[in-house]
């Protein structure tokens, strides 16, 4: 099972450079485009797509800084030693699903079975945080047991 773990972590560190990867292609597409701006008979029309495109560079550094911290949250996970809590880098099978408790990358699917990869702050990574084999939640209005926790 620690095969299945490590895919799953690689899976989210990919997802998250991914991510990075395409907010700093934005950011130098962006940079390019001020940097070729000219200024033009249209003064007003000029500076309005400038303050914009500043506008969007604002917003992109803002989410790298929120994928560079996805990437610090994973660098804190510890996939190889096991615990009986449900913990970051716990592999954790419900009678509902199985969930990596990472960071929020979504639905994984290994040798056809899926895995959930959910951040510990999502509403369900909260209700299984700390949880061991055997602990009830009810998420959405179903309850759940958990099975077993790697």
């Amino acid at each position: 099972m620690k095969s299945i773990k490590e895919e799953l972590y690689h899976h989210c560190q990919q997802f998250v450079q991914d991510r990075v990867d395409r907010i700093e292609q934005r950011i130098i597409n962006i940079q390019e485009s001020l940097s070729s701006e000219t200024k033009s008979t249209a003064g007003d029309k000029h500076e309005t797509g400038r303050a914009m495109l500043q506008l969007e560079r604002e917003k992109s550094g803002k989410q790298l800084a929120e994928a560079q911290k996805l990437q610090e949250i994973l660098a804190k996970i510890d996939i190889s030693t096991p615990s009986k809590h449900a913990r970051l880098g716990s592999l954790i099978f419900t009678s509902q699903a199985t969930y990596f408790l990472s960071i929020s990358a979504g639905k994984i699917v290994i040798n056809n079975t899926a895995y959930f990869a959910i951040a510990a702050n999502s509403p369900i990574g909260k209700l299984l945080l700390g949880k061991t084999i055997g602990d009830h939640f009810n998420f959405n209005e179903t309850n759940s047991s958990i099975k077993e926790i790697l």
